[in-house]
Protein backbone atom coordinates (compact mmCIF):
# COMPACT_ATOMS: atom_id res chain seq x y z
CA UNK A 1 0.00 0.00 0.00
CA UNK A 2 1.39 3.49 -0.83
CA UNK A 3 2.88 5.52 1.98
CA UNK A 4 0.19 8.16 1.53
CA UNK A 5 -2.43 5.65 2.63
CA UNK A 6 -2.75 4.43 6.15
CA UNK A 7 -4.80 1.78 7.86
CA UNK A 8 -3.99 0.07 11.11
CA UNK A 9 -5.75 -2.47 13.22
CA UNK A 10 -7.60 -0.90 16.09
CA UNK A 11 -5.56 -0.54 19.22
CA UNK A 12 -8.69 -0.45 21.32
CA UNK A 13 -10.59 -3.43 22.66
CA UNK A 14 -13.81 -1.42 22.21
CA UNK A 15 -14.97 0.37 19.10
CA UNK A 16 -16.63 3.76 18.99
CA UNK A 17 -19.37 2.66 16.61
CA UNK A 18 -20.63 -0.21 18.76
CA UNK A 19 -23.12 2.23 20.33
CA UNK A 20 -24.73 3.41 17.10
CA UNK A 21 -28.41 3.15 16.22
CA UNK A 22 -29.15 0.72 13.37
CA UNK A 23 -30.88 3.27 11.12
CA UNK A 24 -28.01 5.71 11.59
CA UNK A 25 -25.50 2.94 10.84
CA UNK A 26 -27.34 1.89 7.69
CA UNK A 27 -27.50 5.48 6.43
CA UNK A 28 -23.77 5.86 7.08
CA UNK A 29 -22.96 2.70 5.13
CA UNK A 30 -25.18 3.62 2.19
CA UNK A 31 -23.86 7.17 1.97
CA UNK A 32 -20.30 5.86 1.87
CA UNK A 33 -21.13 3.10 -0.62
CA UNK A 34 -20.35 0.37 1.90
CA UNK A 35 -16.67 1.29 1.51
CA UNK A 36 -15.44 -0.89 4.36
CA UNK A 37 -11.98 -2.33 3.83
CA UNK A 38 -11.72 -6.13 3.70
CA UNK A 39 -9.87 -6.28 7.03
CA UNK A 40 -12.68 -4.35 8.71
CA UNK A 41 -15.60 -6.40 7.35
CA UNK A 42 -15.87 -8.62 10.48
CA UNK A 43 -15.97 -5.49 12.65
CA UNK A 44 -18.63 -3.94 10.41
CA UNK A 45 -20.72 -7.08 10.71
CA UNK A 46 -20.42 -6.98 14.49
CA UNK A 47 -21.40 -3.32 14.56
CA UNK A 48 -24.45 -4.16 12.41
CA UNK A 49 -25.61 -6.83 14.83
CA UNK A 50 -25.04 -4.68 17.91
CA UNK A 51 -26.71 -1.70 16.20
CA UNK A 52 -29.87 -3.79 15.81
CA UNK A 53 -29.76 -4.53 19.52
CA UNK A 54 -29.17 -0.85 20.29
CA UNK A 55 -32.29 0.10 18.35
CA UNK A 56 -34.41 -2.52 20.09
CA UNK A 57 -33.18 -1.32 23.46
CA UNK A 58 -33.86 2.26 22.43
CA UNK A 59 -37.47 1.40 21.63
CA UNK A 60 -37.86 -0.33 24.96
CA UNK A 61 -36.27 2.57 26.84
CA UNK A 62 -38.57 4.96 25.02
CA UNK A 63 -41.59 2.85 26.01
CA UNK A 64 -40.47 2.54 29.64
CA UNK A 65 -39.15 6.03 30.36
CA UNK A 66 -40.33 8.20 27.46
CA UNK A 67 -43.28 9.82 29.18
CA UNK A 68 -41.25 10.76 32.25
CA UNK A 69 -38.31 12.04 30.20
CA UNK A 70 -40.59 14.30 28.14
CA UNK A 71 -41.71 16.00 31.36
CA UNK A 72 -38.17 16.86 32.40
CA UNK A 73 -37.43 20.57 32.46
CA UNK A 74 -34.01 22.07 31.79
CA UNK A 75 -34.29 24.72 34.48
CA UNK A 76 -30.74 26.04 34.27
CA UNK A 77 -29.07 26.77 30.96
CA UNK A 78 -25.89 24.75 30.40
CA UNK A 79 -22.27 25.70 30.76
CA UNK A 80 -20.44 25.01 27.49
CA UNK A 81 -16.72 24.22 27.27
CA UNK A 82 -15.63 25.13 23.74
CA UNK A 83 -12.40 25.47 21.79
CA UNK A 84 -10.49 23.55 19.13
CA UNK A 85 -9.46 19.95 19.71
CA UNK A 86 -6.32 19.61 21.86
CA UNK A 87 -6.72 22.96 23.63
CA UNK A 88 -7.41 21.45 27.05
CA UNK A 89 -11.19 21.12 26.82
CA UNK A 90 -11.15 17.58 28.22
CA UNK A 91 -9.02 18.58 31.18
CA UNK A 92 -11.34 21.48 32.01
CA UNK A 93 -14.40 19.26 31.55
CA UNK A 94 -12.96 16.79 34.02
CA UNK A 95 -12.15 19.54 36.51
CA UNK A 96 -15.72 20.85 36.29
CA UNK A 97 -17.08 17.33 36.73
CA UNK A 98 -15.50 17.22 40.20
CA UNK A 99 -18.28 19.53 41.40
CA UNK A 100 -21.26 17.39 42.38
CA UNK A 101 -23.54 20.30 41.47
CA UNK A 102 -22.52 19.88 37.83
CA UNK A 103 -24.00 17.30 35.46
CA UNK A 104 -21.59 16.19 32.75
CA UNK A 105 -22.41 13.41 30.26
CA UNK A 106 -20.35 10.37 31.17
CA UNK A 107 -18.43 8.29 28.67
CA UNK A 108 -20.94 5.46 29.00
CA UNK A 109 -23.88 7.81 28.48
CA UNK A 110 -22.26 9.37 25.41
CA UNK A 111 -21.15 6.07 23.84
CA UNK A 112 -24.37 4.20 24.70
CA UNK A 113 -26.85 7.05 24.24
CA UNK A 114 -29.64 4.87 22.89
CA UNK A 115 -30.21 2.88 26.06
CA UNK A 116 -28.02 3.97 28.99
CA UNK A 117 -31.02 4.41 31.30
CA UNK A 118 -31.78 0.72 30.86
CA UNK A 119 -28.36 -0.85 30.64
CA UNK A 120 -25.73 1.12 32.50
CA UNK A 121 -26.06 -0.63 35.84
CA UNK A 122 -26.06 -4.07 34.24
CA UNK A 123 -23.45 -3.48 31.55
CA UNK A 124 -21.07 -1.15 33.37
CA UNK A 125 -18.78 -3.81 34.80
CA UNK A 126 -18.47 -5.72 31.53
CA UNK A 127 -18.14 -2.56 29.42
CA UNK A 128 -15.38 -1.21 31.64
CA UNK A 129 -13.36 -4.37 31.12
CA UNK A 130 -13.20 -3.80 27.34
CA UNK A 131 -12.39 -0.09 27.54
CA UNK A 132 -8.67 0.71 27.09
CA UNK A 133 -7.01 2.20 30.17
CA UNK A 134 -5.81 5.25 28.22
CA UNK A 135 -7.02 7.15 25.18
CA UNK A 136 -5.45 5.92 21.93
CA UNK A 137 -4.09 9.34 20.94
CA UNK A 138 -2.49 10.31 24.28
CA UNK A 139 -1.82 8.93 27.74
CA UNK A 140 -4.91 10.24 29.46
CA UNK A 141 -6.87 7.72 31.51
CA UNK A 142 -10.21 6.44 30.28
CA UNK A 143 -13.20 5.35 32.29
CA UNK A 144 -16.90 5.10 31.58
CA UNK A 145 -17.47 7.42 34.54
CA UNK A 146 -15.37 10.25 33.12
CA UNK A 147 -17.07 13.10 31.23
CA UNK A 148 -17.42 12.87 27.47
CA UNK A 149 -18.49 14.97 24.46
CA UNK A 150 -22.18 15.22 23.68
CA UNK A 151 -21.40 15.29 19.92
CA UNK A 152 -20.62 11.56 20.06
CA UNK A 153 -23.95 10.85 21.70
CA UNK A 154 -25.89 12.82 19.13
CA UNK A 155 -24.35 11.12 16.09
CA UNK A 156 -24.72 7.65 17.65
CA UNK A 157 -28.41 8.44 18.12
CA UNK A 158 -28.72 9.29 14.44
CA UNK A 159 -27.95 12.99 14.26
CA UNK A 160 -25.95 14.00 11.15
CA UNK A 161 -22.53 15.18 12.29
CA UNK A 162 -19.05 15.85 10.87
CA UNK A 163 -17.81 13.52 13.61
CA UNK A 164 -19.04 10.61 11.46
CA UNK A 165 -16.06 11.28 9.17
CA UNK A 166 -14.01 9.21 11.63
CA UNK A 167 -15.78 6.07 10.38
CA UNK A 168 -14.92 6.69 6.72
CA UNK A 169 -11.85 8.93 6.72
CA UNK A 170 -11.06 8.14 3.10
CA UNK A 171 -14.26 9.88 1.97
CA UNK A 172 -15.11 13.63 1.99
CA UNK A 173 -16.19 15.14 5.30
CA UNK A 174 -19.57 13.90 6.46
CA UNK A 175 -22.34 16.48 6.95
CA UNK A 176 -20.17 19.61 6.64
CA UNK A 177 -23.25 21.84 6.94
CA UNK A 178 -23.59 20.70 10.56
CA UNK A 179 -20.28 22.30 11.55
CA UNK A 180 -21.94 25.70 11.93
CA UNK A 181 -25.60 24.65 11.50
CA UNK A 182 -25.86 27.41 8.90
CA UNK A 183 -27.60 26.53 5.68
CA UNK A 184 -29.79 23.87 7.29
CA UNK A 185 -33.45 23.82 6.39
CA UNK A 186 -35.85 24.81 9.20
CA UNK A 187 -36.79 21.15 9.53
CA UNK A 188 -33.16 20.00 9.80
CA UNK A 189 -32.34 22.66 12.39
CA UNK A 190 -35.44 21.82 14.42
CA UNK A 191 -34.46 18.15 14.36
CA UNK A 192 -30.94 18.97 15.61
CA UNK A 193 -32.36 21.02 18.48
CA UNK A 194 -34.87 18.30 19.36
CA UNK A 195 -32.21 15.58 19.50
CA UNK A 196 -29.92 17.70 21.66
CA UNK A 197 -32.72 18.57 24.08
CA UNK A 198 -33.83 14.93 24.30
CA UNK A 199 -30.33 13.80 25.22
CA UNK A 200 -30.10 16.53 27.86
CA UNK A 201 -33.44 15.46 29.33
CA UNK A 202 -32.22 11.87 29.47
CA UNK A 203 -29.20 13.05 31.44
CA UNK A 204 -31.27 15.10 33.87
CA UNK A 205 -33.81 12.32 34.32
CA UNK A 206 -30.99 10.09 35.52
CA UNK A 207 -29.39 12.76 37.73
CA UNK A 208 -30.13 16.43 38.13
CA UNK A 209 -27.56 19.21 38.15
CA UNK A 210 -26.15 22.08 36.14
CA UNK A 211 -25.39 20.70 32.69
CA UNK A 212 -21.77 21.07 31.62
CA UNK A 213 -21.28 20.19 27.95
CA UNK A 214 -18.01 19.95 26.03
CA UNK A 215 -17.64 19.74 22.27
CA UNK A 216 -15.22 21.49 19.93
CA UNK A 217 -18.02 21.53 17.32
CA UNK A 218 -20.06 23.86 19.54
CA UNK A 219 -17.41 26.55 19.03
CA UNK A 220 -18.98 27.18 15.62
CA UNK A 221 -22.58 27.10 16.89
CA UNK A 222 -22.81 30.07 19.24
CA UNK A 223 -25.84 31.69 17.54
CA UNK A 224 -27.96 28.55 17.78
CA UNK A 225 -26.84 27.64 21.30
CA UNK A 226 -27.36 31.21 22.50
CA UNK A 227 -30.85 31.25 21.00
CA UNK A 228 -31.73 27.92 22.64
CA UNK A 229 -30.18 28.82 25.99
CA UNK A 230 -30.22 32.62 26.49
CA UNK A 231 -28.48 32.36 29.87
CA UNK A 232 -25.89 29.74 28.89
CA UNK A 233 -22.27 30.37 29.81
CA UNK A 234 -19.23 29.58 27.70
CA UNK A 235 -15.58 28.88 28.49
CA UNK A 236 -13.38 29.16 25.41
CA UNK A 237 -9.89 27.64 25.49
CA UNK A 238 -6.97 28.72 23.33
CA UNK A 239 -3.50 27.25 22.93
CA UNK A 240 -0.16 27.95 21.27
CA UNK A 241 -0.93 27.04 17.63
CA UNK A 242 2.59 25.82 16.90
CA UNK A 243 2.03 23.09 19.47
CA UNK A 244 -1.67 22.70 18.76
CA UNK A 245 -1.18 21.88 15.08
CA UNK A 246 1.03 18.75 15.38
CA UNK A 247 -0.99 17.55 18.37
CA UNK A 248 -4.23 17.80 16.38
CA UNK A 249 -2.72 16.09 13.34
CA UNK A 250 -1.64 13.23 15.59
CA UNK A 251 -5.10 13.16 17.17
CA UNK A 252 -6.96 12.75 13.88
CA UNK A 253 -4.51 10.22 12.45
CA UNK A 254 -4.89 8.09 15.55
CA UNK A 255 -8.69 8.41 15.55
CA UNK A 256 -8.84 7.36 11.89
CA UNK A 257 -6.47 4.44 12.46
CA UNK A 258 -8.30 3.27 15.55
CA UNK A 259 -11.95 3.80 14.63
CA UNK A 260 -11.90 4.18 10.84
CA UNK A 261 -13.26 1.43 8.61
CA UNK A 262 -11.14 2.19 5.55
CA UNK A 263 -7.72 3.55 4.57
CA UNK A 264 -7.16 7.29 4.50
CA UNK A 265 -4.74 9.74 2.95
CA UNK A 266 -2.23 10.66 5.64
CA UNK A 267 -1.04 13.66 3.68
CA UNK A 268 -4.54 15.16 3.65
CA UNK A 269 -4.82 15.32 7.44
CA UNK A 270 -2.59 18.36 7.82
CA UNK A 271 -4.64 20.40 5.34
CA UNK A 272 -7.83 19.30 7.09
CA UNK A 273 -6.50 20.61 10.42
CA UNK A 274 -5.33 23.89 8.91
CA UNK A 275 -8.63 24.65 7.17
CA UNK A 276 -10.87 23.41 9.97
CA UNK A 277 -9.07 25.48 12.60
CA UNK A 278 -9.23 28.57 10.39
CA UNK A 279 -12.97 28.10 9.87
CA UNK A 280 -13.52 27.64 13.59
CA UNK A 281 -11.61 30.79 14.55
CA UNK A 282 -13.29 32.93 11.89
CA UNK A 283 -16.72 31.65 12.87
CA UNK A 284 -16.12 32.35 16.55
CA UNK A 285 -14.86 35.86 15.81
CA UNK A 286 -17.94 36.56 13.67
CA UNK A 287 -20.44 35.36 16.30
CA UNK A 288 -18.70 36.01 19.64
CA UNK A 289 -20.53 39.33 20.06
CA UNK A 290 -23.89 37.57 20.31
CA UNK A 291 -22.99 36.33 23.79
CA UNK A 292 -22.86 38.81 26.67
CA UNK A 293 -19.38 39.37 28.12
CA UNK A 294 -20.44 38.20 31.59
CA UNK A 295 -21.32 34.79 30.09
CA UNK A 296 -18.16 34.25 28.07
CA UNK A 297 -14.73 33.46 29.53
CA UNK A 298 -11.49 33.01 27.59
CA UNK A 299 -8.87 30.70 29.07
CA UNK A 300 -5.35 30.02 27.87
CA UNK A 301 -4.28 26.40 27.96
CA UNK A 302 -0.90 27.42 29.32
CA UNK A 303 -2.53 29.18 32.30
CA UNK A 304 -4.75 26.18 33.03
CA UNK A 305 -1.77 23.81 33.05
CA UNK A 306 0.36 26.16 35.13
CA UNK A 307 -2.26 26.77 37.85
CA UNK A 308 -5.40 24.57 37.60
CA UNK A 309 -6.65 25.49 41.07
CA UNK A 310 -6.22 29.23 40.60
CA UNK A 311 -7.82 29.21 37.15
CA UNK A 312 -10.77 27.16 38.37
CA UNK A 313 -11.33 29.57 41.25
CA UNK A 314 -11.23 32.47 38.80
CA UNK A 315 -13.73 30.76 36.50
CA UNK A 316 -16.13 30.20 39.37
CA UNK A 317 -15.84 33.83 40.37
CA UNK A 318 -16.15 35.42 36.92
CA UNK A 319 -19.00 33.20 35.71
CA UNK A 320 -20.73 33.07 39.10
CA UNK A 321 -20.75 29.28 39.31
CA UNK A 322 -21.22 29.15 43.07
CA UNK A 323 -18.96 28.51 46.03
CA UNK A 324 -15.58 27.16 44.92
CA UNK A 325 -14.29 26.20 48.35
CA UNK A 326 -16.46 23.09 48.53
CA UNK A 327 -14.80 21.70 45.39
CA UNK A 328 -11.29 23.03 46.02
CA UNK A 329 -9.95 19.83 47.72
CA UNK A 330 -10.99 17.69 44.75
CA UNK A 331 -9.46 20.15 42.28
CA UNK A 332 -6.21 20.25 44.25
CA UNK A 333 -6.06 16.46 44.26
CA UNK A 334 -6.66 16.37 40.50
CA UNK A 335 -3.98 19.00 39.93
CA UNK A 336 -1.45 17.02 41.94
CA UNK A 337 -2.23 13.86 40.03
CA UNK A 338 -1.94 15.72 36.71
CA UNK A 339 1.66 16.66 37.44
CA UNK A 340 2.58 13.00 37.00
CA UNK A 341 0.87 12.81 33.61
CA UNK A 342 3.18 11.44 30.86
CA UNK A 343 2.99 13.66 27.81
CA UNK A 344 3.45 13.30 24.07
CA UNK A 345 6.08 15.45 22.38
CA UNK A 346 6.03 16.70 18.80
CA UNK A 347 8.44 18.38 16.42
CA UNK A 348 7.11 20.82 13.84
CA UNK A 349 8.96 20.92 10.52
CA UNK A 350 9.75 24.23 8.84
CA UNK A 351 7.11 23.83 6.13
CA UNK A 352 4.32 23.12 8.61
CA UNK A 353 5.47 25.97 10.86
CA UNK A 354 5.31 28.37 7.92
CA UNK A 355 1.83 27.14 6.97
CA UNK A 356 0.56 27.58 10.53
CA UNK A 357 2.08 31.07 10.78
CA UNK A 358 0.46 32.08 7.49
CA UNK A 359 -2.95 30.42 7.76
CA UNK A 360 -3.52 31.06 11.46
CA UNK A 361 -1.98 34.54 11.60
CA UNK A 362 -5.14 36.21 12.93
CA UNK A 363 -5.37 33.77 15.85
CA UNK A 364 -1.65 34.07 16.58
CA UNK A 365 -1.84 37.86 16.76
CA UNK A 366 -5.07 37.95 18.76
CA UNK A 367 -3.83 35.68 21.53
CA UNK A 368 -0.20 36.76 21.55
CA UNK A 369 1.43 33.57 20.29
CA UNK A 370 4.01 35.25 18.07
CA UNK A 371 6.89 33.92 20.14
CA UNK A 372 8.31 30.41 19.78
CA UNK A 373 6.25 27.94 21.87
CA UNK A 374 7.62 26.97 25.24
CA UNK A 375 9.15 23.48 24.87
CA UNK A 376 8.41 22.22 28.36
CA UNK A 377 4.63 22.66 28.37
CA UNK A 378 2.79 19.39 29.03
CA UNK A 379 0.72 17.86 26.28
CA UNK A 380 -2.96 18.76 26.23
CA UNK A 381 -5.79 16.74 27.75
Amino acid sequence: MPNSKRMKTSRSKANLWIGIDFCAWLRLLVRNRFGVSLAKVPLAMLITLVAMLNTCLRWFEQFWYGSAVRKMEIRDDPLFVIGHWRTGTTMLHELLSLDSRNRCPSTYESLSPNHFLLTERLAHRFAQSILPRTRPFDNMRMSFDRPQEDEAALCLRGQPSPFLTVAFPGRPMQDPQYVTLEGLSPRQLAAWKTRLLWFLRLLLFKRSGRLVLKSPQHTCRLPVLNEMFPKAKFIYLVRDPFTLYPSTVHFWKTMYETYGLQPFDVNAVGEHVLSNFQQMHERLEATRGQVDDDRFYELRYEDLIDDPVGQMELIYDVLDLGDFQSVRPAVEKYAERSRRYRTNRYELDAGSRAAVARRWAAYIRKYGYEKHPLPDLPEVR
